[in-house]
């Protein structure tokens, strides 16, 4: 999903995500979902549209481009940016305006008036519900599926040579997941037997000392404030001081134990079957008549956050400032809690380009891929149409030179689609951790970075919070896309992608720590070999870049 998206594991749950991201990736980020921004830290708010120059971050130089290249100039169409995701929240008060409306069609009246194959799409189409009104929220994870459907043909198989030629590949795909299975699933019930462990040995030293002090409650500060020193308070002090100060609470223990079975009883659950409401077969692209108009759902946090960053009001005088100006969203919700699906991926981009959008925004990802000609296909034909694809390259700390991640731009017969984007993650300060410690990496396949760490954007209900991932400096990357094509329509989606990877801001020789899974800071690289630009993307070099490409030309 990943959605990406955010996550450390395999972008699996937005609620999981949240808490991992905040807790893990920066050790001291808190959950700020606020109603206003003022009470956020506002060195964070809006960095990303700053200059390294002028405002010493690791900005992309919007605010420049504005004031300097763009006063004076009018833009010259509007860019539709499709956020497939895992829906928006359309009426958000900083989105006001900047949604994509499908005027061809009468809203309510229950009639595809288009003719487009899609009843009342008014804003976007939802490709994870059914015309009953009844959308998924929670999903498996792909190598679930695969081994549901395949489990039956193979469970008695003990070798490839047993299997003939026409399902090897099936097969093979069949054991790799089930591994992966095994050993996501292994690994939530060790994390299980330490949280409940911890939790017992927490309650019960918490029992111990609410009847010898006769306190109902014991924070950390009355922890510190026991002075007894016989044996059995001295360590039990010293069990709760120790799981106090790393977050370990009642509520954060059983919140993760909650997580854990949450992730148990669905995501990694071979019994937990989401697609039964929509009761089509997802093996088949031609079965496509499936879907409803909610593009909200019930879970928009995720693609409210990466609209907010494209195109949020930037004179409302609230909130904060999107990167685009004439720029409308068009939701795509494919992206459940979970993996999505390639089938509703490729619907998803193909709706896109039938409906006009010349960019779209792909914040999720996965490990796996069983109809990936489904996607294949649909990648080619938005490049066919002159639509430019934004991809997060996810944030499992790996190299994606070495290890797939899904959807990628690289096709079965080894050829790659020129109008994709690959987008890494990267921090505010211009320092050793200027590359965030959780983004995949490569020299070969991630093409450029921008701003994914601790980024304040838009959440649902008006509200706005701080968050990371490469889900999030793919919509910076979408952002930027969008406001030199809307001053530059000239340009093809090929030739923007060249412009905006060529006038990336360098740092190609800055030392910086590799991303790695355990988030330690440890061994450092150049920042040149984590991606093929070495920089991160820049609005107002961009733009600069387009005119001149533009004057040689035409002369």
């Amino acid at each position: 999903m990943n959605k990406i998206h955010f996550n450390i594991l395999k972008l699996y749950h937005f609620l999981i995500e949240m808490i991992i991201t905040i807790f893990v990736f920066t050790g001291t980020l808190k959950a700020q979902i606020v109603r206003t921004v003022d009470s956020l830290d506002q060195n964070l708010l809006n960095y990303y549209n700053r200059d390294s120059k002028i405002d010493k971050v690791a900005g992309v130089s919007v605010y420049k481009a504005y004031s300097e290249l763009l006063k004076d100039k009018k833009s010259k169409r509007k860019i539709v940016v499709a956020v497939i995701d895992g829906g928006v929240d359309i009426n958000h008060e900083d989105l006001k305006g900047k949604l994509w409306i499908n005027k061809k069609e009468i809203p309510g009246n229950g009639i595809d008036d288009d003719n487009n194959g899609y009843v009342d799409d008014i804003n976007g189409w939802n490709f994870i519900g059914n015309s009953k009104g009844e959308n998924i929220n929670t999903e498996n994870v792909e190598q679930v599926r695969i081994v549901r459907e395949y489990n039956p043909i193979f469970k008695n198989i003990k070798s490839e040579t047993e299997v003939e030629t026409s399902k090897k590949e099936e097969y093979r795909m069949f054991v790799k997941a089930k591994q992966m299975l095994n050993e996501d699933r292994d690994e939530y019930l060790k994390r299980k037997k330490f949280l409940l462990e911890t939790e017992k040995n927490v309650n019960e030293a918490l029992e111990f000392f609410k009847k010898k002090t006769g306190m109902d409650k014991l924070n950390l500060k009355d922890i510190e404030a026991i002075n007894d020193t016989t044996s059995s308070v001295v360590k039990r002090k010293a069990l709760l001081l120790e799981n106090y100060k790393k977050g370990y609470t009642p509520d954060v223990i059983n919140s993760k134990i909650n997580g854990i079975n949450f992730q148990l009883d669905k995501s990694l659950n071979p019994d937990f079957d989401a697609r039964k409401i929509i009761g089509d077969n997802t093996n088949d692209i031609k079965d496509n008549k499936y879907g409803n108009g909610n593009v909200k759902g019930p879970n928009p946090g995720h693609g409210t956050f990466v609209a907010g960053i494209i195109a949020a009001n930037r004179n409302n005088g609230i909130g904060i400032d999107g990167i685009a100006e004439n720029v409308e969203i068009m939701a795509i919700r494919v992206v459940p809690d979970g993996d999505e699906r390639d089938k509703d991926v490729a619907l998803g981009i193909r709706y896109a380009v039938d409906n006009g959008a010349n960019i779209i925004n792909m914040s999720f990802g996965k490990d796996l891929s069983p109809n990936k000609k489904f996607v294949d296909d649909a990648i080619k034909y938005a490049e066919e149409h002159n639509v430019l694809l934004v991809h997060a390259a996810g944030n499992n700390s790996d190299n994606v030179d070495i290890t797939e991640r899904y959807p990628t731009n690289r096709l079965a017969d080894n050829t790659k689609i020129k109008s994709w984007i690959n987008v890494g993650a990267s921090a505010k300060d211009i320092d050793k951790k200027l590359c965030g410690m959780f983004s995949n990496y490569g020299k070969q396949n991630v093409d450029l970075f921008a701003p994914g760490v601790k980024v304040v954007s838009l959440v649902p209900e008006n509200r706005y919070n701080v968050s990371n991932g490469t889900s999030f400096s793919c919509p910076v990357v979408s952002g930027v896309a969008a406001l030199v094509w809307s001053y530059y329509p000239e340009l093809t989606a090929i030739q923007l992608k060249e412009v905006l990877l060529e006038s990336t801001t360098k740092f190609a020789g800055k030392k910086v720590y590799i991303p790695n899974k355990k988030r330690l800071y440890t061994e450092k690289v150049k920042f040149g070999k984590l991606s093929q630009t070495g920089g991160i993307v820049n609005a107002y070099n961009a733009l600069k870049l387009a005119e001149q490409k533009l004057k040689i030309k035409n002369n």
